[in-house]
């Protein structure tokens, strides 16, 4: 089986951004959020990810709202509040469509400066109510200024105290940047995965919750290029060995557009740390006319992968993301699977 584990709705019908510009301009639009019909939603993933699914021969998408468009630091608390909601209320629907192909992870209604006492709310809601799997973690609320703590702060312990109870992982993602010298795809998602990690090697935030599991997209940003830096890093602040310290918690996926990133990050990093990911109709849309194939159909990387076996490979396409997913894994069980 193959399992996607970074989807995101790109293809979402238009009404939602003409919803989301209302709010951002005050004009307080419908709470329930824009109506679109089902044959609209049916459309948009026929003709998008499920088509491509389809055509790649995976399986099933770990699904969640566009990333770029979070905009945590858009509006205020309640804005963010407002648009997770009808975000995640939208994907929902498309796995209720689709439950042999999509299952949800929500976004979070982070907002700079304000609790997280929101999100937790938010997951239980996603997780208990909707059936979803996971969330979506901004660590740069403030949109690319980085004005807001590390995720290792004490002001992010709601939400991991809810992933805790909830036993769900989160994807590390950053939103859209505002900076004007920080292109969004090509920096700020790199600067963020990046950051992260580094985040991490700083502090014992895994001590306090030893059950936390975290997936760094994009194949860990710069992380398993510079490996050597990191690794040194932790040693020299009296950390464990990276394999024994953080690759307990700590994920990465193969959102990387070439063999020999994908290469570098399974030569790197163990294949038990490794889901399989593609972020389709996401950053990077095109074919690669060296190859002629999508710069992001990343199946046909980790099948050549020259580092990996067919065990390795199983499990970065199912194993893996059944673990790091208890609920997903549940749900295949239920269905035989």
């Amino acid at each position: 089986m193959i399992i996607d584990c970074h989807g995101h709705y790109t293809t979402v019908p238009k009404t939602l951004h003409a919803w989301r510009q209302a709010q951002l301009a005050g004009e307080k639009p419908n709470a329930a959020g824009p109506a679109i019909s089902d044959d609209e939603l049916r459309e948009s993933i026929e003709g998008g990810q499920l088509r491509q699914q389809r055509e790649r021969n995976a399986d099933m998408t770990i699904f969640s709202p566009i990333a770029g468009q979070m905009g945590h630091h858009l509006g205020d608390l309640e804005t963010s509040i407002a648009w997770s909601r009808v975000c995640n209320d939208i994907i929902a629907r498309v796995c209720d469509m689709f439950p042999d192909n999509f299952v949800g992870v929500c976004q979070l209604p982070q907002s700079p400066g304000a609790s997280t006492e929101a999100c937790a709310d938010e997951l239980k809601r996603c997780v208990e109510e909707l059936g979803f799997i996971g969330c979506n973690l901004n660590p740069d609320a403030s949109g690319g200024h980085w004005t807001v703590p590390p995720l290792t702060d004490p002001s992010y312990y709601p939400i991991y105290e809810a992933m805790a109870a909830l036993d769900v992982p989160a994807m590390i993602h950053v939103s859209g940047s505002c900076a004007p010298g920080v292109h969004h795809t090509g920096a700020h998602y790199i600067n963020g995965d990046t950051t992260t990690f580094m985040q991490l090697i700083q502090n014992d935030l895994f001590a306090d919750f030893p059950q936390l599991r975290l997936i760094i997209p994009h194949g860990g940003g710069a992380v398993p290029y510079h490996w050597g830096r990191y690794r040194g890093l932790a040693l020299d602040m009296g950390r464990d060995e990276l394999e024994d310290g953080l690759l307990k918690n700590v994920y990465f996926d193969t959102c990387v557009y070439h063999q020999p990133g994908i290469d570098l990050l399974t030569h790197v990093i163990p294949a038990k740390n490794v889901l399989f990911g593609s972020e389709m109709i996401g950053a990077v849309k095109g074919i690669d006319p060296r190859t002629g194939f999508n710069f992001d159909d990343t199946k046909r990387y980790v099948d050549n992968a020259a580092f990996l076996s067919d065990a390795d490979r199983a499990q970065i396409f199912e194993g893996n993301a059944r673990r790091v997913f208890p609920h997903l894994n549940e749900k295949l069980r239920a269905r035989g699977l």
